[in-house]
């Protein structure tokens, strides 16, 4: 369990051990260095998911550890509330960046072991505070730069701790 403290309130979630291990331990990694202290939500899309984990408040990209193996294999859905790794168009390039679905999104997940249809890993739930979760996914957003969709005002991630 870890708990996301933001400036919008608490978000407690449960992590996928068994299921998602390497992206569990990676994310983890993450917490443990405080990396995440300080960031923010920098991609919020309503009836969609809302994505932070890369950005600091100043809306500079953090210098992130290597890519891991993408485990959406493991057949996790990315339904509401569920926490999954953001990546690139390779399959295996998450690094820090995560998203918490807020709807049921099932076109990510793992259809085929192809670069189109290999899906998203879902590592984590939330258990508690999707209330916060639902408040920050309709926050005015625009456009920075080449980045759509990023709140007007930051929605920061105090921090994430080890519950």
């Amino acid at each position: 369990m870890v708990t996301i403290k933001t400036n919008f309130g608490d978000i407690k979630v449960k992590l996928f051990t068994n299921e998602a291990p390497i992206t569990v331990e990676n994310f983890l990694s993450y917490v443990d260095d405080g990396f995440y202290n300080g960031t923010i939500f920098h991609r919020v899309i309503d009836n969609f998911m809302i994505q932070g984990g890369g950005f600091n408040t100043d809306f500079e990209q953090k210098e992130a550890k290597a890519p891991i193996k993408n485990e959406a294999a493991n057949k996790v859905s990315n339904k509401r509330g569920t926490l999954a790794m953001a990546r690139t168009m390779q399959v295996d390039s998450a690094t820090s960046q995560f998203f918490i679905n807020v709807v049921d999104n099932d076109f990510l997940n793992f259809t085929a072991p192809m670069p189109q249809t290999f899906g998203y890993c879902v590592f984590g739930e939330v258990v508690e505070g999707m209330d916060v979760v639902d408040k920050i996914k309709t926050v005015a957003t625009t456009t920075k730069g080449m980045h759509q969709d990023v709140p007007v005002e930051n929605v920061e991630i105090i921090e994430i701790v080890r519950d």
